[in-house]
């Protein structure tokens, strides 16, 4: 997949936007792509849109952009594989660093990081497929009830939109969440379920500083799962969130904080529950969270003061500039 734009305004940086690859969001990241390449071009950059395949580098050393944007989702797009790779060419790129990206991608990592750093977030474990096999499925199981209690959240390690994960809340559903988490990788993280308002929080840096976009509160028919996140009609959406004041500041602050405490950079999208108390708690970060028309990083950005227009091309200009 390559796209080139008709001639934009040369004053601005040119932009290659990384999109595809070959994790299980590949769909998803192709959309994510296509509309950010979208915005930009309208705010009159030049843009390629490129899939991560052998053909990159070659179109890379043809195109010779300002900037990459990397919207590659899960495995390679944000474990900092592909930041790495964008390092060893010299070119600079939206988002995180390599080293960050693998704190951040990690969601075990991440989450004891986190935690060493004084903010909430669910007791979990962190199992290994071969635990499973090498002690006993049944036995790993039982200490996990024992320990954490129902009900649960059963996820991958790593990777994104939800793929692998399942709510427990009964005993007899924990193997075939096993089965359907590790159908996506190694690691399964277990988790105490919390109960209150999902939020979703983007920060973007802002002259060095990061600042928190409005929340989003996410309602949804059921699970939110993969299918709820982009398929219109499952899922609605408050932006911003029908927080109070107090909230609000709550919800905002975890997701600097995580941005911060990660060593993030650009751009990030904390997920978060925030329950009955107050308490924000902290779920998954997301490196290169998703650009779709139903993804929760553009509803925050149209929802803030700027115009979404502005914000990209704020952050595609501040990439742009060598650290």
């Amino acid at each position: 997949m390559s796209e080139q734009s008709s001639a934009g305004a040369r004053t601005r940086p040119s932009v290659a936007v990384l999109a595809g690859g070959l994790s299980h969001e590949r769909d998803v990241s192709i959309r994510s792509g296509r509309r950010v390449a979208g915005v930009l071009r309208d705010a009159g950059l030049a843009v390629h849109v490129l899939d991560v395949d052998s053909e990159l580098l070659p179109h890379l050393r043809h195109i010779r952009p300002d900037v990459v944007w990397p919207l590659v989702h899960g495995s390679t797009g944000e474990d900092g594989s592909l930041q790495n790779l964008l390092d060893l060419v010299g070119v600079p790129y939206v988002g995180s660093e390599a080293a960050a990206c693998r704190l951040a991608s990690s969601k075990p990592v991440a989450k004891a990081l986190l935690r060493q750093a004084g903010l909430p977030t669910p007791d979990h474990a962190a199992l290994p497929q071969s635990v499973f096999r090498e002690v006993g499925a049944r036995t790993v199981l039982s200490a996990v009830e024992d320990t954490l209690g129902l009900p649960l959240m059963v996820k991958p390690a790593a990777g994104g939109s939800a793929l692998g994960v399942t709510e427990v809340s009964s005993t007899d559903q924990l193997p075939e969440a096993m089965v359907a988490c590790f159908a996506y990788g190694d690691v399964a993280l277990l988790e105490r379920a919390v109960r209150g308002v999902e939020v979703a929080v983007s920060v973007i840096d802002v002259e060095g500083e990061p600042r928190a976009l409005p929340a989003v509160e996410i309602v949804t028919d059921g699970p939110y799962d993969y299918d709820a996140r982009y398929n219109p009609g499952r899922s609605e959406f408050f932006t911003p969130a029908r927080l109070d004041e107090g909230q609000t500041s709550a919800v905002q602050e975890l997701a600097v904080a995580v941005h911060r405490t990660l060593g993030l950079r650009h751009v990030s999208r904390t997920d978060m529950i925030l329950d009955d108390d107050g308490v924000a708690w902290f779920l998954d970060v997301n490196v290169a969270p998703g650009m779709t028309e139903t993804s929760l990083f553009p509803q925050a950005a149209i929802a803030d003061p700027r115009d979404l227009a502005d914000i990209y091309v704020d952050i595609v200009s501040t990439a742009a500039v060598r650290p």
